[in-house]
C-alpha cells in the first residue's frame, strides 16, 4: 500500500500536481488545502488575505476527482470563505480531501474538528479552525486492517511554536484517532502539521506509539524551493511500530506545491 501526504496549496502548480497524483500510484492520497466551489466555472480565481495573494483552482476536489477514477474521493471543508474573479467575491470551502484506491475496503471512518469549529460565513481570524479525517481500511491484498489519519493544523502568525491551542489540537487529535482505531491494527498519521520538530505534538502522539519518519531519518525539511522563508519543516509522517516499512520519502522532484510530498510504502 502506498500512502501519500500532500499539501496542494490549492492547486496553484496545477498541471504538475495532477500529472503527478494521478501517476504517483498511491492507494491512499491524504491532501491539505484543497478547495471546493458551488457553481463555479472559472479555472483560476484569487485568494486575498491582506498582502498574501495566491492563485487557487476553485474546484480542485472536481479536478483530483477526474484525474483519480479508480478513487473514491472524501471531503472534508474547514472553512468557507472568498475568492476574487477580479472584483467578484465568490464563496469556497477549503479543507482536506482524502482519496482512496477502489480495491481498499472503507470500513470505518470520522471527520471532526481538532480546533475551533466550521466556519460558513468567512475564513475568520487566524489560527482558523482546523479539521482532522481517519479512515480504517481492509487490504484484501495483505489481509490486513491498516488506520490512517490526517490533519492540516492550525496556523499561528506568531510562528509554528507550541501554543495551548496546538496542544488541545494535538489531543483533540489523539481522541479522534481513537474513535476508528483498533487496538493491534498499524496506524498512520500524516498532514501539514505546521509545527516544529521539537513540538510537544509529537510526544502526546507518543501515547499511541507513533514515530515520526521526517525527523527520525534525518531529513531537513519539507518544503520546497518555492518556499522562501526560513524553517523548513511542517509536513510529517508517523508510523505505529507494527507497520511493516518498505520505503519512506520525502519527495524533492517534482515540485508540486511549496510542500513537499511524504510517501509511504507499507507492506
Amino acid at each position: 500500500m502506498r500512502i501519500i501526504s500532500l499539501n496542494a496549496w490549492g492547486g496553484k502548480i496545477y498541471q504538475p500536481l495532477i500529472e503527478y497524483l494521478a501517476t504517483a500510484g498511491a492507494d491512499v492520497l491524504c491532501l491539505q488545502e484543497i478547495t471546493r466551489s458551488s457553481g463555479v466555472v472559472a479555472d483560476w480565481l484569487e485568494y486575498r488575505d491582506g498582502s498574501h495573494i495566491l492563485p487557487q483552482r476553485p474546484n480542485l476536489f472536481d479536478d483530483l476527482k477526474a484525474a483519480l477514477p479508480e478513487h473514491d474521493g472524501f471531503f472534508a471543508p474547514s472553512t468557507r470563505g472568498e475568492l476574487f474573479d477580479g472584483d467578484r467575491a465568490v464563496t469556497s470551502e477549503f479543507g482536506l480531501a482524502t482519496f482512496i484506491h477502489r480495491s481498499l475496503a472503507i470500513t470505518g471512518q470520522a471527520a471532526d474538528f481538532v480546533h475551533g469549529r466550521f466556519s460558513p460565513d468567512g475564513y475568520g481570524t487566524h489560527p482558523r479552525a482546523r479539521n482532522a479525517h481517519v479512515v480504517r481500511l481492509f487490504d484484501y491484498a495483505t489481509g490486513r486492517t491498516v488506520t490512517i489519519a490526517q490533519l492540516h493544523g492550525l496556523r499561528d502568525m506568531a510562528g509554528k511554536g507550541d501554543t495551548p491551542e496546538r496542544i488541545a489540537q494535538a489531543e483533540a487529535l489523539v481522541a479522534l484517532i481513537g474513535r476508528i482505531h483498533r487496538q493491534g491494527d498499524p496506524l498512520v498519521v500524516c498532514g501539514d502539521f505546521n509545527v516544529l520538530p521539537d513540538s510537544a505534538t509529537f510526544g502526546i502522539l507518543g501515547r499511541l506509539g507513533l514515530t515520526d519518519f521526517v525527523t527520525s531519518r534525518g531529513f531537513e525539511g519539507t518544503r520546497t524551493s518555492l518556499y522562501p522563508k526560513e524553517g523548513k519543516f511542517a509536513d510529517y509522517m508517523l508510523v505505529s511500530a507494527d507497520v511493516e516499512v518498505t520505503r519512506f520519502e520525502v519527495v524533492r522532484t517534482p515540485e508540486v506545491s511549496d510542500h513537499c510530498a511524504l510517501m509511504l510504502d507499507i507492506g
